[in-house]
């Protein structure tokens, strides 16, 4: 396992290289980062609704322990998630390796492509192919999409805190990680951790509240309400208790 002051300079050069790389990559894997959050998301509710019965409230821990094969594939295949990407290119700002133009370029592009990637699961593989349009599915995907919805602007921004707090410190303990193992275990404990205590996660919303709408049961201007407020949680979450703070403790011991 790296040191602290390893793993911040590992950050900062992930972070600078994600910007550097061309817009069909961005736009590729940033499809790709939206679409494995969301199908861990998909196991989530088909494994809580369909364990509802057997395990009772159990079976939402257990929905949580399946949910982190999303950024777990995203880490280690290949992807670009923007809950990450707020920790990680904004460690390369605050080291000064990039301009705002930069981050800010990094983070819409991402954000876009990881909505398309979210929202083609969503329509795709849950409502046209069935998988969260019917029966218990239907059930469950409803009760967690109405339970985003019904958070306050104000919690649903602390809430984005939460869940990008714990989201940076998987991707900082992946990245301090020597093998894949490692790496695997560094991103599962936290992932599952947040997704246990319900925190809210902008791309996995633009999943789980989609699948609603595609069945009439919310409405895009009530995602959009959502999305903003835990977007800015989560950066919140991410630039500033995760990167900015291990920035001021880490980087500041140069020379």
């Amino acid at each position: 396992m790296k040191t602290p002051e390893q793993i911040l300079e590992t950050t900062i050069h992930t972070g600078e290289h994600k910007t550097h790389k061309t817009f069909q990559a961005k736009a590729i894997l940033g499809f790709i980062g939206g679409a494995m959050i969301s199908l861990g998301y998909l196991l989530y509710i088909r494994l809580t609704a369909s364990g509802m019965a057997t395990f009772g409230p159990f079976a939402s821990f257990l929905g949580a322990c399946v949910f982190p094969i999303g950024l777990i594939v995203i880490l280690l295949a290949g992807g670009e998630l923007i809950t990450g990407n707020m920790m990680a290119v904004s460690a390369a700002f605050f080291g000064k390796k990039i301009s705002v133009k930069a981050l800010v370029e990094n983070w819409a592009v991402i954000t876009l492509f990881n909505l398309l990637g979210a929202i083609f699961v969503a329509f795709v593989f849950g409502h046209y192919l069935g998988l969260t349009n019917s029966g218990i599915y239907l059930e469950e995907t409803i009760e967690v999409a109405h339970a985003k919805l019904a958070a306050s602007p104000m919690k649903a921004f602390v809430s984005g805190i939460g869940c990008n707090w714990f989201v940076g410190l998987a991707l900082w303990l992946c990245y301090g990680a020597e093998d894949a193992t490692g790496k695997i275990l560094g991103t599962w404990f936290p992932v599952m951790t947040f997704v246990a205590l319900g925190f809210q996660h902008s791309v996995a919303n633009a999943f789980i509240i989609p699948a609603a709408i595609f069945e009439g049961q919310a409405s895009w201007l009530e995602f959009l309400g959502n999305f903003c407020f835990v977007y800015l949680g989560n950066i919140v979450g991410g630039a500033g208790f995760v990167s900015l703070f291990y920035y001021l403790a880490y980087g500041q011991h140069k020379g």
